[in-house]
């Protein structure tokens, strides 16, 4: 098994981090425009990835396993490419003077490939998305993220 993992600190209450994460209208402003779900424990959250042409590339869906509010929010990946099915992502954070720490981690990836990296980048990418969501109140959600290869 292998994890994903990556540290962002975001000048920003964690109470506005936390709500960029735990609900349908925050996951949709900072990592693709296309959410759709219940951010509720034991709801779905639906995201959808398009080109900028419009054309779907890709889809997961994620049960929401755990809301500790200003604290941790958990999703268990049920449907999207097979190596992402049965993984779990999960924000954990924390206050730490100005700054909100976030945690991130895509865990229990049954091996690292080539995927593995294109997904660790991407999640990167995504993470920097959120701080500017927490800070500037504008993110780059998919498809205007930052483009990292020819995947994508």
């Amino acid at each position: 098994m292998a994890d994903i993992t990556h540290r962002v600190g975001m000048k920003a209450p964690v109470s506005k981090v936390y709500a960029a994460l735990s609900t349908v209208e925050g996951v949709a402003g900072w990592w693709t425009k296309h959410t759709s779900g219940s951010s509720r424990v034991g709801g779905t959250i639906e995201v959808r990835f398009h080109s900028t042409d419009g054309k779907e590339i890709g889809s997961m869906r994620m049960e929401v396993t755990a809301l500790d509010p200003n604290k941790k929010v958990h999703w268990r990946v049920q449907a999207g490419p097979e190596e992402w099915v049965g993984t779990d992502v999960v924000f954990t954070l924390y206050q730490d003077g100005d700054y909100t720490i976030v945690l991130f981690a895509h865990k229990n990836w049954r091996e690292v490939n080539e995927f593995t990296s294109h997904c660790s980048m991407k999640w990167a990418t995504f993470m920097l998305s959120l701080r500017e969501l927490a800070e500037a109140g504008t993110g780059h959600p998919s498809p205007n993220d930052v483009k990292i290869d020819n995947w994508n």
